[in-house]
């Protein structure tokens, strides 16, 4: 993707000129590491928003990342599972991160978010509780 953006034109290693911000998780990380990547995303997409007087379009692929490296930190910490052997904090998690994405006096977040439904099943709690904060 770095690659395609660079010969694309749309990131520009030559000057300023570049409107791009990557955030990468890679599925071989500590799930510490990548519990964190969508909240670091979120957070430049704010620092553009509210210090640079930007609207922001953040993608993100794929949120069900963000749901399985909390449940495997939860894991890791010893607390007991709720439905499907999620993290009890899901709600919690998710809700926390879905609200900070909103627009202010100084800008706006869009964000266009890939959703992995396991098995197919909708009413899977990863996706019923992402799906609860998209319009």
């Amino acid at each position: 993707l770095y690659h395609e953006m660079i010969e694309s034109g749309v990131i520009s290693l030559k000057d300023d000129t570049s409107k791009v911000s990557l955030v990468y998780g890679q599925m071989n990380e500590p799930p510490g590491a990548r519990a964190r990547v969508a909240l670091s995303g979120l957070t430049v997409a704010e620092y553009f928003r509210d210090q640079e007087g930007q609207d922001v379009l953040l993608f993100i692929d794929n949120i069900f990342r963000f749901t399985q490296a909390g449940s495997e930190v939860s894991a890791l910490l010893g607390r007991i599972p709720s439905a499907v052997g999620y993290q009890p904090t899901l709600a919690t998690d998710m809700g926390t991160m879905q609200e900070r994405i909103t627009t202010t006096k100084k800008g706006s977040i869009t964000s266009v978010q890939a959703i992995y439904v396991p098995a197919d099943d909708l009413t899977d709690p990863a996706p019923a509780t992402t799906f609860a904060h998209l319009d």
